[in-house]
C-alpha cells in the first residue's frame, strides 16, 4: 500500500526547515524572507517590525556588526584585485589612485550595506535565530542544545 508523505522537510529540532538560500536571496533583494512580498526596510538601514504582506514579525533581528564586516570583505575582494591590475598596467600617481579607489570603495560600500543587512536578516530568519523560532526569550538556547542532565 502506498503511503502519502509530506514534502515538507523537518529540521533536527522538529521544526519546518526554512530554505536558507531563498531567504538569503530575498533578504539581499531587501524583501521579506518569508514571503518576498514587501520591503524589508522602512529607511536605509532600519528594518520594518512586521512584513506588510504576510505579517511575519521581523523585530527579532539582531544584525548588529555583521553586515558592515561582510560588506568590507566583499568590497575588499572586489576592489583590491582591480586596484592591483590597474597599478601593474598604468603609472598613476598616488593622488590619482586615491581619487579613483576611495570614492569607488565608498560607493560600493553604501550600495551593498543594505542588501547585505537584508541577507543577514534572511539568514537569521531561516535558521530560527534570535527569536525567529517563536520562543519567549530570543536569547535562550534552543531546547535541543540543552544537556539532559545537570552536573
Amino acid at each position: 500500500m502506498l503511503e502519502w508523505r509530506s514534502q515538507t522537510a523537518i529540521d533536527a529540532a522538529g521544526r519546518i526547515a526554512r530554505p536558507v538560500g531563498r531567504a538569503l536571496w530575498l533578504g539581499f533583494r531587501c524583501r521579506c524572507p518569508r514571503c518576498g512580498g514587501s520591503g524589508l526596510f522602512r529607511a536605509y538601514l532600519k528594518p520594518v517590525a512586521n512584513c506588510r504582506h504576510c505579517d511575519e514579525d521581523l523585530s527579532h533581528q539582531r544584525t548588529d556588526d555583521a553586515p558592515p564586516y561582510f560588506t568590507m570583505v566583499i568590497v575588499g575582494h572586489i576592489i583590491v584585485p582591480i586596484m592591483l591590475a590597474v597599478t601593474m598596467r598604468t603609472e598613476l600617481s598616488n593622488l590619482a589612485h586615491l581619487a579613483i579607489w576611495l570614492p569607488l570603495a565608498f560607493a560600493m560600500t553604501l550600495a551593498l550595506l543594505q542588501p547585505v543587512k537584508g541577507a543577514t536578516i534572511g539568514l537569521q530568519w531561516a535558521l530560527y535565530m534570535h527569536g525567529f523560532d517563536g520562543s519567549a526569550d530570543p536569547d535562550a538556547a534552543p531546547e535541543y542544545f540543552l544537556p539532559n542532565e545537570r552536573l
